[in-house]
């Protein structure tokens, strides 16, 4: 049994003071020791922006406590209530995404490892629509049925992320029913992802967003996710000095673009949009894992 699935089991007995506390503390310790996560992270970080030396320290230590109040937020969300959810999310949306989701009724979204995407999730759920996504299969196994389940609850349909049967079940969902349908793409898992540039470097990430794009002809947009402080009236609401922005991009049409080569076109579009924002708020790209670089 791993730490995450002890500490989802035992936090709904846990003051969040203690909760908050002991997820700080994790991080810290994490950074103090240049654990495997924070070397991967200021790796990652270093070729994003090009820091180095103290000042990448400072960034990574940064990162890793926003990491750290992501996981501590998860662990909140059970029990945290619907206008507290509400307070904590401000939506940076266009009038015209809105528009398009109340005539088309549906969206592929394209999304990165940062800021508190289930937080996110639990908004949209309750104020735009359905949000329809992909888990990663971990191991224990206890530990992705407990990340499905918290998920589930929150209104979120979720499919396991075991192998193409996935895409079709998505490809399904699509053609049937409206949401948001939403991938985290900016890491690939199978090695032969899509080769883009983002911040000068070649890397690869998940065709995924694209793929489904086109196959069911249904329009993509990127969104990104990033923390911002609260005060005064909204930060009582939401219980929490951190607040959560979910940003929409700009909506692609898969017919809009080259018939040759429309994965790629989306594709590129959409990390242009996702790393210009990684770059605007780059400690809370929660990347402690190996990233597809190229090069």
């Amino acid at each position: 049994m791993n730490a995450m699935t002890v500490a989802m089991r035992v936090s709904p007995y846990l003051p969040l003071w203690l909760l908050r506390g002991g997820a700080w503390t994790g991080a810290m310790v994490g950074w103090l020791r240049r654990g495997k996560s924070t070397r991967r992270l200021e790796e990652n970080l270093g070729r994003v922006t090009g820091l180095g030396g103290s000042d990448l320290r400072r960034l990574s230590r940064r990162g890793m406590l926003s990491a750290s109040r992501y996981y501590a937020e998860v662990l909140e969300l059970p029990r945290m209530k619907h206008e507290v959810v509400d307070a904590r999310v401000r939506l940076d949306a266009e009038d015209a995404v809105l528009a398009h989701l109340a005539t088309e009724g549906k969206i592929v979204v394209a999304l990165g490892h940062s800021g508190n995407w289930d937080l996110v999730g639990a908004y949209a759920c309750r104020n735009i629509t359905t949000v329809i996504t992909v888990a990663e299969v971990l191991r224990p196994r206890e530990a992705y049925e407990q990340f499905v389940a918290l998920r589930e609850n929150l209104g979120m349909v979720i499919f396991g992320h075991e192998g193409s049967s996935t895409f079709r079940k998505l490809i399904r969902a699509a053609r049937t029913r409206d949401g948001l349908l939403c991938l985290l793409a900016d890491r690939d898992l199978s090695g032969t992802g899509v080769e883009v540039e983002m911040w000068g470097h070649r890397v690869r990430v998940a065709p995924g967003p694209s793929a489904l794009a086109v196959a069911t002809d249904v329009a993509l947009i990127p969104v990104t996710v990033y923390y911002e402080r609260l005060h005064g009236q909204r930060r009582r609401q939401a219980k929490s000095r951190w607040g959560t922005v979910m940003s929409f991009g700009p909506i692609v049409r898969p017919g809009d673009v080259a018939a040759d080569d429309r994965v790629g076109i989306l594709t590129r579009g959409w990390t242009s949009y996702i790393a210009d924002a990684i770059s605007a708020h780059p400690q809370d790209w929660h990347m402690l894992q190996r990233f597809g670089w190229v090069e």
